[in-house]
């Protein structure tokens, strides 16, 4: 899975992007929920790991 297909579904559930969070990753923080979800960006596919822990982070 794409990064920007992560972000927009992250952000389609209510995350919002940390400012000052520059680089090769970004974070995000959800109004709610517990924590924050780190995640690479840009890459073009994400490794399955990294995407089921993103997921699990954010609760879905």
């Amino acid at each position: 899975m794409h990064s920007r297909d992560i972000i927009k579904r992250l952000k389609d559930d209510g995350w919002v992007r940390v400012k000052g969070t520059d680089g090769s990753h970004q974070q995000f923080k959800h109004p709610t929920k517990k924590g924050r979800v780190t995640v690479p960006h840009p890459n073009k596919d994400v490794a399955t790991g990294t995407l089921r822990n993103i997921w699990k982070q954010a609760g879905f």
